[in-house]
């Protein structure tokens, strides 16, 4: 019997992008190295912005017990952001490490080195973004558009950190999780000590899976000179990323404690139980971790977007007891 031949793949398509993704498969031809510019066919980098803004909005709502659909703007709202906002600090990511990219195995068939896009058409790209996310940042609080302008600080940053430091996932926590910040003043509009310990389990999240996903590159950005968690590690990464998961787990639980120390009971219990069972799942990364194995890498890493979503079911949970 004569076998099947594979389906060949799209032109164009990078290499660790998740298979049958719609960009790929139904976007117009002339939008698909923009919308890959923008790992549009790679969303778990979206959900990894946005659930630190839902995380932000539900405990400040837990914090005052306020519901308003002024809310559901703000979910809406953070929710297109994060897909405006992931793809504009992309394309500036790739901007700046267009040289790098080429060299190393898993980056070079990105749009900008593999020439599907121009350094030109990138900066107009980016800038598209940019101004339709400002657009929704504009509807929010006063001081919530403040802090979204702080924000463009970091994803400017980042990019640069790999060339002078060894934590450089430091530097893309301090920019990921920005919409705790942000998510928590769009609905209060005044920053409180709870969303800063949000905040800061945040960046340890990030440090948890993007060391995780820094070892797929490792070989190569010893060779180009590039720096990493991955790199500094090494062997002893799994002893950091259990520090980094109690770390975690510590900072949010104490987070939640701080909005729900007044409500009942039943509420403050429902609402630890997202941090503590978040930490069984990183625990769980952690067990299966094998930094030698790419297709694990990247598994372990794209299953941090179920680790973020299992705090949110009980912060909405608790917010109905």
């Amino acid at each position: 019997m004569a076998e099947t031949p594979a389906t060949p793949e799209p032109e164009g398509q990078v290499s660790d992008a998740v298979q049958g993704n719609w960009v790929d498969h139904w976007a117009p031809a002339p939008t698909r190295p923009y919308l890959r510019l923008s790992r549009a066919d790679r969303p778990i980098g979206t959900w990894l912005l946005f659930l630190p803004c839902v995380m932000g909005l539900l405990l400040s709502m837990l914090n005052d017990n306020i519901v308003s659909w002024h809310d559901a703007w703000t979910l809406i709202g953070c929710g297109l952001g994060a897909f405006l906002m992931r793809g504009a600090g992309c394309t500036w990511n790739d901007i700046t490490d267009r040289e790098f990219d080429a060299q190393v195995e898993r980056t070079k068939t990105r749009p900008i080195p593999s020439g599907q896009v121009s350094v030109k058409g990138a900066y107009l790209w980016m800038g598209t973004q940019a101004l339709l996310g400002l657009v929704i940042l504009l509807s929010f609080y006063p001081n919530a558009i403040y802090l979204g302008f702080i924000a463009v600080i970091p994803v400017l940053i980042y990019p640069f950190a790999k060339r002078f430091t060894w934590w450089p996932q430091l530097f893309l926590g301090i920019a990921f999780n920005w919409g705790a910040l942000l998510a928590w003043t769009a609905h209060s509009n005044q920053l409180q000590w709870p969303a800063v310990l949000l905040y800061l389990s945040g960046i340890t999240w990030t440090l948890f899976y993007d060391t995780i996903y820094a070892h797929q590159d490792k070989e190569d950005d010893a060779l180009i000179g590039v720096k990493s968690t991955a790199r500094l590690f090494a062997d002893n990464t799994a002893q950091w990323l259990q520090g980094f998961l109690v770390a975690t787990v510590i900072l949010m639980a104490l987070a939640v404690y701080s909005v729900t120390k007044d409500r009942s009971i039943p509420s403050m219990i429902v609402a630890l139980t997202g941090p503590w069972l978040m930490g069984w799942h990183l625990h769980w990364q952690l067990r299966n971790l094998e930094t030698e194995d790419q297709q694990v890498l990247l598994r372990l890493f794209r299953s941090n977007r179920d680790a973020g979503l299992i705090p949110l079911l009980f912060f909405a949970g608790a917010l109905f007891i």
